[in-house]
């Protein structure tokens, strides 16, 4: 098997998982993910943080946001602006918040475009080492791609429940690892390169 079709087996495989997670226990799992992202995320404020809004069955960031904003966060969102590409807008008190593509909501096209400090990444699955499979469409790998051509690197935060943690993901030369997960079980971090 071929490791595009791997990464879809393992990718299939974790999204149906999480999809199995009752809709009760998603909320509390997600209150815990932000409970520990809380407690471990350093930065300084005005940091500027990406998260995202929950689709399907991702946990919910949304309470964490909002704490992370009271620490001094300058929140901004993932927005799809073609089929290839995401830009992230910032979220500001009262700006409108519409559908910004592939099942997500941010910030509108008026909205500023920042460069984060820190991303909070959904994921389809993670393993120990910190290697990673996105939902297949290469947009987080590009985005990160092009923050590290401006000479930016972000912290990168996978998001996701332990039923998506898997032995090993098959890792190519394109893909960055992880610098840390958070889970419901904790906030863990990854040297690079393992």
């Amino acid at each position: 098997m071929d490791i595009k079709a791997l990464k879809n087996d393992i990718r299939m495989g974790r999204l149906a998982a999480r999809d199995a997670i009752a809709e009760t226990d998603r909320i509390e799992k997600s209150l815990a993910i932000g409970d520990h992202a809380a407690d471990a995320l350093a930065f300084d404020p005005g940091a500027i943080i990406s998260g995202f809004f929950p689709i399907r069955s991702e946990a919910d960031l949304r309470p964490l946001m909002h704490r992370l904003k009271g620490r001094g966060a300058r929140l901004c969102l993932p927005a799809v602006i073609d089929r290839q590409t995401i830009v992230f807008r910032e979220l500001v008190d009262g700006a409108p918040v519409v559908s910004t593509g592939f099942g997500t909501t941010g910030p509108a096209a008026d909205a500023p475009v920042v460069d984060p400090e820190i991303l909070l990444m959904p994921l389809s699955a993670f393993d120990a080492g910190g290697n990673r499979i996105g939902y297949g469409a290469g947009h987080y790998d590009r985005a990160i791609a092009r923050l590290h051509a401006k000479g930016k690197q972000p912290m990168l935060i996978g998001v996701a429940f332990d039923c998506q943690e898997v032995e090993a993901v098959p890792a190519e030369a394109h893909d960055v690892p992880l610098d840390a997960v958070v889970t419901e079980s904790g906030y863990r971090t990854f040297s690079k390169g393992q």
